[in-house]
């Protein structure tokens, strides 16, 4: 895909250092990882259980994307910078993060409407 969207291209909230890690991948655990794809459109669940830190206090991070195979994001959750944001197109706002259970029920429902 030139350009597009490639869902194996990151890890939630995490970058690699210069040895291609991410640091102690041992306290990291995926809680689910699910990817849909439809037509032009993939959906795209990740969370991970990571260790509690002044970026991630819950000890999780997510990244809930709604998309194009060409890239456009039409709707995103994610804590991928240490904040909760809703990404709506171009359209970013900070949220009350509800829990990781109740957050997923809520971007599935969005997504349904779509």
């Amino acid at each position: 895909m030139n350009g597009g969207y490639d869902p194996n291209n990151y890890i939630v909230g995490f970058r690699p250092n210069d040895r291609g890690m991410v640091g102690d991948e041992s306290a990291v655990e995926v809680l689910f990882d699910e990817i849909q794809y439809e037509a032009n459109r993939i959906v795209r669940r990740k969370a991970m259980s990571v260790p509690k830190s002044s970026k991630h206090p819950e000890g999780i991070t997510y990244r809930f994307h709604y998309g194009t195979l060409d890239g456009d994001t039409l709707l995103r959750y994610d804590n991928s910078h240490g904040v909760h944001e809703k990404h709506a197109g171009e359209n970013v706002e900070e949220i009350d993060y509800p829990g990781i259970a109740e957050l997923h029920r809520r971007f599935s429902r969005e997504v349904e409407k779509k």
